[in-house]
């Protein structure tokens, strides 16, 4: 009797450790998938842009959003924008990044300025905002259209910039290319120097509006935005689907006329190694806390039309939210 009483503790003894043990390693296994969270990602870094620019601004407002909602610590970082901010992503520099629709695809593709280097390591949050391209010149040069450019200077950015590559292919859609006009690499302050002073007749300045730049050479001269007319901008979105049309409004540099142009999206870009229930949260903590966001940019930050103009993968953890939301690509 004994023995078949010490059996059967014996056994009952094996069951309890057996259970033990499952609960152990599936504690384990928690306390594994919490810390990929919790503990490797205490920390998150937003690359943003200069900072006198609306990355910089916008990224701290977004950085304490995402501090308050996730309990994870972030920080808005200083950078020299877009193309700089995707190698960074790349090399694990940064966690999130601000950047331009388009430069967003050129990384993965592969194409212009990281031509034969492409980034297949990251993903789409969602877009932000536009960012206007703008053909800037004043009125006394006498251009109003695009066939005016032939033969002209005009500052197209640096080369491998975005305002480059918006202008390349701007003028392309129009018929022409860099050989048909006298293309200056200058920036957004360098040009409207050399508009004002008459070293250059009009200058690509792909940005949000109002632009300080352009703002500052309205103020002692008459500016002109050079239109996109529908038609070329149907063309353009048909090739390049990472563009969409804007308008900018009357009263705007103190034009009296509102002007259709195009624009690509401002966005927020991750690396592929972020879990997919922190980005969800990152996600969810931006698009339902926009009411949060004082910048003047923070009008245009809306879940229903985060993925207007992506033309990258979303990464599962924002897409997940995105089909909880009802939003549709």
């Amino acid at each position: 009797m004994k023995k078949k009483q010490l059996g059967i503790l014996a056994a009952l003894g094996l069951s309890a450790a057996l259970v033990l043990s499952a609960c152990g390693s599936g504690s384990s296994s928690d306390s594994d998938g919490s810390s990929e969270k919790e503990e490797e990602y205490k920390f998150l870094s937003i690359v943003t842009g200069g900072t006198t620019g609306t990355y910089y601004a916008l990224g701290g407002t977004l950085a304490q959003i995402i501090k308050t909602e996730t309990g994870v610590d972030t920080t808005a970082e200083v950078s020299q924008a877009s193309a700089a901010n995707m190698t960074a992503l790349k090399d694990g520099k940064a966690e999130i990044a601000f950047v331009q629709t388009d430069i967003a695809f050129y990384a993965t593709a592969g194409e212009f300025m990281f031509e034969g280097e492409a980034i297949d390591s990251i993903s789409a949050i969602g877009a932000l905002y536009p960012e206007t391209v703008q053909l800037v010149t004043i009125s006394k040069t006498g251009i109003t259209s695009y066939d005016d450019l032939r033969g002209k200077k005009v500052s197209v950015g640096a080369p491998g910039s975005g305002t480059f590559a918006n202008a390349e292919q701007l003028l392309e859609i129009h018929g022409m290319s860099m050989d048909d006009i006298e293309a200056q690499n200058l920036d957004f302050g360098e040009s409207q120097e050399s508009i004002q002073s008459g070293q250059i007749d009009a200058a690509f300045i792909t940005s949000g509006t109002p632009t300080g730049a352009v703002e500052s050479l309205n103020a002692l001269s008459e500016v002109v935005i050079v239109p996109v007319e529908d038609a070329k901008a149907d063309e353009l979105l048909e090739k390049y689907p990472y563009y969409a049309k804007e308008t900018i409004p009357a009263g705007t540099y103190g034009m009296t006329k509102e002007v259709p142009t195009v624009s690509v999206l401002a966005m927020l870009a991750v690396s592929n190694e972020l879990p997919e229930d922190l980005v969800y949260d990152i996600t969810k903590a931006i698009y339902e806390n926009t009411d949060k966001i004082m910048h003047p940019k923070g009008e245009f930050i809306k879940a229903e039309t985060a993925l207007d103009g992506i033309d990258i993968d979303v990464h599962p953890g924002a897409q997940k939210y995105f089909d909880e939301a009802g939003v549709g690509k």
